[in-house]
Formats: structure tokens, sequence, C-alpha cells
């Protein structure tokens, strides 16, 4: 990284869908989500309180994909930190394209166990999976999100 620059993303959202599974040749796994952040504002000239609602693609590789391929579903509120990447692409007529998504670097997941919603209910455990950029490792996370002190949460 540049001494006068800085590739960083934090959205805190909801998945729109399960995520995409695929694996690249040499068996790591990838994993393509996209999380919804919505905001609210109060429209002048009528008074209603309006939403938007920007969708954000966001792509994992190796344990951090493993760990949203097997945990993470539609509608789970998730924390994600990564950078901003763009790739350039061919359609099938020849076009080039671009796509810009986030490369995740940390995902956390917010919510309590289930579907989105704040039960009890479901079977995925509340940690979070961190890349080490010293290592170009992923590993899991030491703790939930819900034993850290408030001072530490990460909004």
């Amino acid at each position: 990284m540049h001494k006068n620059s800085m590739n960083k993303v934090i959205i805190i959202g909801n998945l729109g869908r399960d995520p995409e599974r695929r694996a690249l040749p040499d068996g790591r796994a990838i994993s393509n989500i996209s999380v919804a952040t919505t905001e609210s504002y109060r429209d002048a000239s009528s008074g209603e309180i309006k939403e938007i609602t920007e969708w954000h693609r966001c792509v994992a590789f190796g344990k951090t994909a493993d760990y949203i391929n097997q945990y993470v579903t539609k509608g789970r509120k998730v924390y994600v930190e990564g950078r901003l990447r763009t790739r350039k692409w061919q359609d099938k007529d020849g076009n080039d394209r671009y796509t810009t998504e986030i490369l995740v670097d940390i995902l956390i997941l917010l919510d309590r166990r289930g579907t989105g919603q704040d039960d009890d209910s479901g079977s995925s455990p509340d940690i979070s999976i961190q890349y080490d950029e010293d290592e170009n490792s992923t590993s899991s996370g030491s703790g939930t999100s819900e034993n850290l002190p408030q001072d530490d949460l990460p909004f």
C-alpha cells in the first residue's frame, strides 16, 4: 500500500440472497454475496420517510469463503470490511464490461443465530473471519461480537 493512499470499505447490511459458491482450479473456495445497505431520509416536500437501498457485490476467497458458504444465509446482518476492486471482462458479444466489487478481508455476523432474526434458533456460530494481511491467509476471529465491550464494536 502506498503511504498516501488507502483502499478500504466498511459496510453493515443484510444479505439479499444465499452465497454463490464456486472454486478456483487449485480447489480454493470462492463466495460471492450481495449485501444491501439502506439509508432513510425525510422527503422535504411531503414529509414522508423514504429509503434508498444500495446493493454491494462482495467476493471472498479461501477460509473466509468457506465460512460464508457454510454459515451465512439470505437475510443475515453482516459487517463487511475489505477493498474495492474493479475487474474488466468481455461479454458474449466481445464488449468490454467492468464490475466493481468489495474484496472481503473481514466478515462478522452481527445478528443472532438464525435466518436474519434476533432469536436463538439456527446453528451458525457467532464468530468472525479475518484476513491476515502479513501472511496473506485467513484465520478465525478470537471471539464473538456479542462478547466485546461496547467500545470495541465496529459501529
